[in-house]
């Protein structure tokens, strides 16, 4: 098994999720996993030592001082784990991890951690949609931490949207992925361009025409092909996404006509294109050198249609495998086939905005792959897990 002999270190902060741990605690141990269990003194308001140690055949940890007075070295803790899983993270718990705010022993153990850190945050809805939450979570993934994103369902509070901490399974699955990854080397020697994010532009020189794409698609398609070995050229446009993987190459674009160069800098060279970015497919047809005042009621901005990246990858298209997107409100299906056949796509991924947690924004994604013979669906999972489908189904393309 994956996690045979793991020693799993699982920090668990106070919310009401804390009672799913018994389940993922229960399913580590089966799968032959070492697991130990530390908790902030506000997580003994949800959940019990005595129910946790049962399960974990090891003490729970709550404060550097045992009731003998011994010491709990969150140093010895933390460098025995070979993965540190902060579940649920509460919104407080969070901001101490992210900001140094070191005051119990769950934080001094994260702070000496060399280990992989996940998170799996647990909150209601409007403190995970508040911008401090939201660059909280920047901040941990920027560090290089693993986010298991909140899903959408039922609060604690009565109302219903995304906050819910993961289910044991997708938690469990995230970290037996991980573990399996260094094996996994199935795009090694292979060079993957992808683009992401959405493109700007310009009107004038303060405003422009974009959408509302986030670029995460893009980001976790890059950070999983690089986790299977792949050298990754990522062109982005304007987004707050960020990676420092060493294989890696970002390079960061505006407009549609800037990211058609930099594609075809690198086209020849790339096994795998993946064009995940939302380009805008239209551009202001002259752009104003001062900013345009608001002096009338109305203002005319005549429209040219922008250089269609995607056909042309698949019109100078030699060896390379090219993957595209499709982003529907209406004949979902229909559209995203037509758009493989008209691009010369191998593939073709399509998302409609119909689904809820789907599209732009979300930390979720629930897509449809297409070929010319096949079709596969899927159900809705965090762009991560999505970004692992797809490049499953690209494996197994390649194979072919």
């Amino acid at each position: 098994m994956s996690l045979s002999g793991k020693k799993i270190l699982i920090a668990v902060s106070g919310g009401i999720a804390a009672y799913k741990i018994h389940f993922l605690i229960r399913d580590f141990i089966k799968k032959g996993a070492e697991v130990q269990v530390i908790m902030t003194p506000d997580a003994e308001q949800f959940v019990t030592k005595l129910s946790i140690s049962t399960l974990s055949k090891k003490p729970v940890y709550t404060d550097f001082y045992g009731d003998n007075g011994t010491w709990n070295s969150h140093v010895e803790l933390a460098l025995w784990a070979d993965i540190m899983l902060v579940a649920p993270c509460t919104a407080n718990t969070l901001s101490k991890m992210v900001h140094g705010m070191c005051d119990n022993l769950v934080i001094a153990t994260y702070m000496s951690a060399k280990c992989p850190v996940f998170i799996a945050p647990a909150m209601d809805l409007d403190m995970y949609a508040h911008p401090s939450t939201k660059r909280n979570i920047e901040l941990a993934e920027s560090f290089g931490h693993v986010i298991i994103p909140a899903e959408n369902g039922e609060l604690a509070s009565g109302l219903i949207g995304q906050g819910r901490m993961s289910e044991p399974e997708t938690i469990a699955k995230a970290i037996e992925d991980f573990f399996n990854s260094d094996t996994k080397k199935t795009l090694e020697g292979k060079t993957v361009l992808i683009t992401a994010g959405p493109t700007y532009e310009a009107i004038d020189p303060v405003r422009f025409i974009g959408n509302h794409s986030s670029g995460k698609m893009g980001f976790s398609l890059a950070e999983e092909a690089s986790k299977r070995g792949a050298k990754v050229i990522l062109i982005s446009g304007p987004s707050s996404e960020k990676t420092d993987h060493k294989n890696i190459e970002l390079h960061k674009v505006t407009s549609a006509k800037e990211m058609l160069e930099k594609v075809f800098e690198f086209y020849d060279k790339a096994d795998i294109g993946i064009a995940s970015a939302a380009v805008a497919d239209y551009a202001p047809k002259e752009v104003a050198k001062e900013k345009i005042k608001k002096n009338d009621d109305h203002l005319t901005i005549e429209l040219v249609k922008n250089p269609d990246i995607l056909k042309t990858m698949g019109e100078k298209k030699t060896h390379q495998f090219l993957v595209g997107f499709a982003l529907e409100t209406q004949n979902e299906e229909e559209n995203a086939k037509a758009k493989l056949e008209k691009k010369n796509l191998n593939m073709i991924v399509l998302n409609s905005l119909r689904d809820e947690g789907a599209g732009f924004k979300n930390e979720t994604n629930k897509i449809k792959i297409f070929t010319p013979t096949e079709k596969k669906e899927f159900e809705l999972k965090s762009k991560d897990e999505v970004a692992k489908d797809i490049l499953d189904f690209v494996d197994t393309q390649l194979l072919k």
